[in-house]
């Protein structure tokens, strides 16, 4: 079992930049791939990043790229999320979540985060 507690999320205004963190406890953080999710008032969650357990590889979602960056630090058992030039629809809740492999955490992770609200006024 893992635990996520995210962190981080506000309010900013269009252009502004946010750092989310998710903390991990309970098993070995290291041994998980990492991912954010996102769910915007009246739609489906969506996946934006995701990192292996190294931080050798990483994938996002087409319409983050360029503008989100997810990094890790293993010893401090915490993922990142540096969103940079936000846009009003970047709004949502944003979810920290874990699995064994990039491609499980992409699809359909098995360990999820409450979520952090990011809010961005136009």
């Amino acid at each position: 079992q893992v635990q996520l507690v995210e962190s981080g999320g506000g309010l900013v205004q269009a252009g502004g930049s946010l750092r989310l963190s998710c903390a991990a406890a309970g098993r070995t953080f290291s041994n998980y791939a990492m991912a954010w999710f996102r769910q915007a008032p009246g739609k489906e969650r969506e996946f934006v990043a995701t990192i292996s357990q190294s931080s050798g590889t990483t994938y996002y979602t087409d319409s983050v790229k360029g503008r989100f960056t997810i990094s890790r630090d293993n010893d401090k058992n915490t993922v990142y999320l540096q969103l940079d030039n936000l846009k009003p629809e970047d709004t949502a809740v944003y979810y920290c979540a874990a699995d064994w492999t990039t491609a499980q955490a992409m699809a359909a992770p098995q360990y999820w985060g409450q979520g952090t609200q990011v809010t961005v006024s136009s």
